[in-house]
């Protein structure tokens, strides 16, 4: 029954959360897709990170099975944002690092809208395993790179060690020729990026897992920490050092849901997350930074998809 309080803990400690007001400018808004996905949009454009929406069923991994994007569910999820409306378009995908719960999908995004994926040489790889490698861009630290409205740059990381804070899973490089040798495995970590993004006078900061290279992340100041939280038991004083050099305004904690259940089911929580104590953990460590949480998108009314855009 302890699974089950913790379970509770997590679910009560999410609608508290879900409270908590973003407080963005007008005509901004950020999705959360689940896992460490968001889509930002503002004046009709769209940028996606780390989308993952096809959500590979665990019997598909234990049966070893290929993990490919479900076109069905990338048009039901990713293909509406608050940019349709205004006949809007996409920008990009940002993808942090190339494990399937976070690129399965970054592939075919960008066949969707005809906008370019941007990440480390394993997100070059996948692209073209999917016949797409002109849309692949390997990207390069602290570059900054204009997409619509969206400046976005990307800060080298690390990925925690949740192999008993030891190892990273499947880490190493994405080598596979072909794509129906892509099961989960297949899909390793690759270089680990954390990106900034810069909107309508508003900063994020994007870390889908929860680790960093100190002297790699620059003290600057962001409004909005998109941090993931599943693995930061493992990684040494987490929050008084990333939150030291970010110094949000707001943490939104994200990576918490169980990504092998669908979108569309009941929100399962990662095992062992402890949702509910992220709000004190960070209090600890920082008496300026708020804690918020946004709800997952199959809870939120989707709008009419948006139109492809030429990549440029």
């Amino acid at each position: 029954m302890a699974g089950s309080g913790a379970a509770s803990d997590d679910v009560a400690a999410l609608r508290e959360l879900e409270r908590v007001p973003l407080a963005l400018p007008a005509g901004l808004t950020v999705d959360w897709l689940g896992v460490s996905g968001y889509r930002l949009t503002y004046d009709g454009v769209a940028l996606f990170v780390d989308p993952y929406v096809s959500r590979i069923p665990l019997r598909d991994v234990l049966l070893r099975r290929v993990a490919l994007p479900d076109p069905a569910l990338v048009e039901r999820y990713a293909g509406a944002g608050e940019g349709a409306a205004a006949g809007g378009s996409v920008a990009g995908v940002l993808v942090g690092h190339t494990h399937f719960d976070h690129a399965v999908d970054a592939p075919a995004i960008a066949r969707r809208f005809g906008c370019r994926a941007y990440g480390s040489a394993s997100l070059g790889t996948l692209m073209r395993l999917h016949g797409l490698g002109e849309l692949a861009v390997e990207v390069e630290p602290y570059r900054r790179y204009e997409l619509g409205p969206f400046v976005v740059s990307f800060t080298p990381s690390r990925h925690s060690k949740l192999l008993f804070g030891r190892k990273v899973p499947m880490a190493g490089e994405l080598t596979c020729e072909q794509l129906d040798g892509l099961r989960m495995g297949a899909y390793r970590c690759g270089q680990v990026w954390g990106i900034r993004i810069e909107v309508a006078d508003v900063s994020f900061y994007h870390q889908g897992s929860a680790n960093l290279i100190d002297e790699a992340l620059r003290p600057e100041r962001v409004d909005v920490f998109l941090a993931g939280v599943a693995g930061r038991s493992v990684t040494p004083r987490y929050w008084e050092r990333v939150l030291g050099k970010l110094d949000p305004r707001v943490v939104v904690p994200t990576h918490y849901d169980d990504f092998f259940k669908p979108l569309g089911a009941e929100l399962g929580f990662t095992a062992r997350v402890r949702l509910g104590e992220v709000p004190d953990e960070i209090a600890a460590v920082s008496r300026d930074a708020a804690v918020a949480a946004l709800p997952r998108t199959d809870r939120v009314p989707a709008p009419a998809p948006a139109r492809p855009r030429p990549p440029g």
